[in-house]
């Protein structure tokens, strides 16, 4: 998902969206959401979030994050 459509959803949820790059704006979303903040976090490959929105995007995410 590219980054002006995640600030939009961050904005949509009452969040300010800043200079927080994706990973933080993913995870701040989650939180907002009640969700676990673990976007980029599947270094291994595996998660059990079947029907996350962000699923798509967080295991290439997770290979290239400098995030923890």
């Amino acid at each position: 998902m590219k980054i002006q459509k995640i600030r939009e959803l961050a904005r949509h949820q009452g969040l300010d969206p800043g200079k927080a790059d994706k990973v933080e704006l993913i995870r701040a979303i989650q939180r907002k959401e009640g969700n676990f903040d673990c976007f980029a976090t599947a270094h291994a490959g595996a998660c059990d979030q079947d029907a996350c929105l962000w699923r798509a995007d967080c295991f290439a995410a997770a290979r290239s994050s400098k995030h923890s």
